[in-house]
């Protein structure tokens, strides 16, 4: 069947009007093909996820990712006649399996989220009062902002933390001497306030 679109340079531009994005066409595929290939395979698509998922928006969102991703390629690799429903088919599958991975980590993070514990009443008052006692520290780091990476940690595990110059030293990787000097100077920027 021919085509009646408009080409540029041998090719037939369609813009999707799913993503919006202007799809390649090869000049013997019109974009009556496409159609005509949706309309005779969504319902099948369709079926395929529905006898993975019983959530009706999940499968409306897989069969249209499904065929989102074949017109993206059906432009310049469509499938050989006969063998549509298979290559939807393992489009589908590709998607359906991206699916799997995202909903897999999806509930991965949810079941971090519940087992969560929840303080009881002394708990939250003691972290209360730790976060209280700390309000000067989070006013320090407020300041730091301005001084390098090495100076912010030196300041912040000598000044804040308690640890000695060279145990400081130690923690951030660099010589006692250059830790140090990095201090001294970032001590003299914060007096300074610059």
């Amino acid at each position: 069947m021919p085509c009646n679109d408009a080409t540029r340079g041998g090719h037939v531009q369609v813009v999707s009007h799913l993503t919006s994005e202007p799809v390649a066409r090869n000049p013997g595929v019109c974009p009556g093909d496409f159609e005509g290939l949706y309309r005779s395979e969504v319902a099948a698509v369709m079926a395929f996820f529905a006898r993975r998922s019983s959530d009706p928006q999940t499968v409306f969102d897989l069969t249209a990712d499904s065929f989102v991703e074949a017109m993206r390629s059906f432009g310049s690799s469509p499938p050989a006649r006969g063998s549509e429903r298979p290559w939807l088919y393992a489009i589908a599958r590709r998607v359906y399996a991206k699916h799997c991975e995202r909903e897999a980590r999806r509930q991965d993070a949810a079941s971090r989220d519940d087992a969560r514990r929840i303080l009881d009443a002394d708990e939250t008052e003691e972290v209360a009062a730790r976060i209280d006692a700390e309000r000067d520290g989070r006013q320090l780091l407020a300041h730091l902002t301005r001084l390098s990476p090495l100076e912010r940690e030196a300041v912040e595990l000598v000044d804040l933390t308690g640890l000695t110059p060279n145990g400081a030293a130690a923690a951030l990787g660099v010589s006692p001497g250059a830790l140090r000097v990095r201090l001294f100077r970032a001590r003299a920027r914060l007096r300074k306030g610059t």
